[in-house]
């Protein structure tokens, strides 16, 4: 039935590292209410927004490496942690 898609344990890794970070986002909500705040980002942002951006663009920082260097790909996951990183606390 899923012939159709490649789950090889590092795909797996990554779903399951995605699911557990947003269940960590969503105890970490209740358990803690988030307010909007402005940071360098051009709009108010709660945690859960700055989180979902900064899937997004490290999902396009992955595809201008893969598409774009002969860069590692590890290259491009260090730079992703430290984008999300610097988006979660100042964005």
């Amino acid at each position: 039935m899923l012939d159709w898609m490649v789950w090889t344990p590092i795909t797996a890794v990554f779903f399951i590292a995605i699911a557990s970070a947003l269940a960590a986002m969503t105890v970490w909500e209740l358990v803690s209410p988030t307010q909007e705040r402005k940071g360098f980002l051009p709009i108010a942002t709660t945690r859960g927004d700055r989180f979902f951006i900064g899937l997004l663009t490290s999902a396009y920082i992955h595809v201008f490496f893969v598409g774009f260097t002969d860069i590692s790909l590890w290259v491009a996951l260090g730079l992703q942690l430290v984008w999300m990183a610097i988006l979660l606390r100042w964005g």
